[in-house]
């Protein structure tokens, strides 16, 4: 402590109200990358240390350590196209608003004739399916997030909210409530080129959406067979590689190829990042294969630097 024998208390008082305000001030000051911006946690157990991260050549993208409170980026955070990255948040509100326990099969679902209709047609992503069959929610929800089937998004709308709009409404309604600012939903599946967010944004979602133990489940499948469909694979050929454990793929001439992916450090803590706008304007498949290629770079990358902890600053 301070000794100040030869001055008057008055003064002694003023100068120890001085050092405790430059004490608390010097608590707040966050550092700043150079790179891409941090948001801190008191208490973080680890945090990333910036520089030379193997960020991608190309669009954007955001990176962040479960539990520590930090979020890089890297490129314009601005709305581009997501294709069927949106699909994720299509599984979160339907899980949301009819929620599975794990190894629950969940109700079983009708499929319409739309839905039989919408397969092969358009170029899209889609499943054959057969009118009048049922299959349980989560079934769907592997032909969602797996082969990532737009007639199955559309048909999960539908039965969750009536029809495509009104879910694309509540969509839209929980992208605010998880502060996703710079994220636009009209469609469930992700076509539509208006569908557009931010890796930061696609970030928030991510975080929600692998507390989810169904979704965490079905993400980091592989593989699956579903009655009356047959064996899916999982679009995300990263998993089981690089400590990769989910989460989705999405790929369209005008959004590129983009990957929001989840992978294991050492046990103990979970990766999570977005990779968009890869090869935007060529093809689906040159994009997608960009967008695997930068996000296993960018991943092995990362866990392989050493991490901080939390009380550093």
């Amino acid at each position: 402590m301070l000794s100040l024998p030869s001055v008057p208390r008055r003064v002694r008082t003023a100068v120890g109200a001085l050092l405790l305000l430059a004490a608390l001030t010097a608590l707040v000051v966050l550092p700043r990358s150079d790179r891409g911006t941090a948001a801190r946690q008191d208490g973080a157990p680890t945090r990333i240390t910036d520089g030379d991260i193997p960020w991608p050549g190309e669009g954007q993208a955001a990176v962040t350590l479960e539990g520590s409170g930090q979020v890089l980026t890297h490129g314009a955070q601005r709305p581009v196209p997501i294709a069927s990255l949106a699909k994720v948040m299509t599984a979160y509100v339907v899980l949301t608003g009819h929620p599975l326990r794990p190894g629950e099969e969940g109700p079983r679902i009708e499929v319409d004739r739309q839905a039989a209709h919408e397969a092969g047609v358009g170029g899209e992503s889609t499943v054959v399916v057969t009118p009048g069959d049922r299959r349980t929610e989560r079934e769907l929800l592997h032909l969602l997030l797996l082969p990532s089937a737009n007639n199955i998004a559309r048909l999960l709308a539908r039965w969750d909210a009536g029809s495509e709009e009104a879910f694309v409404r509540k969509m839209q309604r929980a992208a605010h409530d998880l502060g996703m600012r710079d994220t636009t939903y009209t469609d469930a599946g992700g076509i539509e080129p208006t569908t557009t967010s931010t890796a930061a944004d696609q970030l928030k979602l991510a975080r929600e959406a692998m507390r989810l133990p169904v979704l965490r489940d079905i993400v980091s499948t592989r593989e699956a067979t579903v009655p009356g469909v047959g064996r899916v694979a999982n679009t995300n050929t990263l998993l089981g590689t690089s400590g990769v454990v989910g989460l989705k793929t999405g790929s369209t001439t005008p959004a590129g190829g983009n990957l929001l992916w989840a992978a294991k450090t050492d046990g103990t803590h979970l990766l999570l990042g977005a990779v968009l706008h890869q090869r935007a304007h060529t093809t689906p498949a040159e994009g997608l294969t960009a967008a695997l290629e930068a996000s296993r770079a960018l991943i092995d990358g990362l866990r392989a630097r050493p991490r901080s902890t939390g009380s550093e600053g």
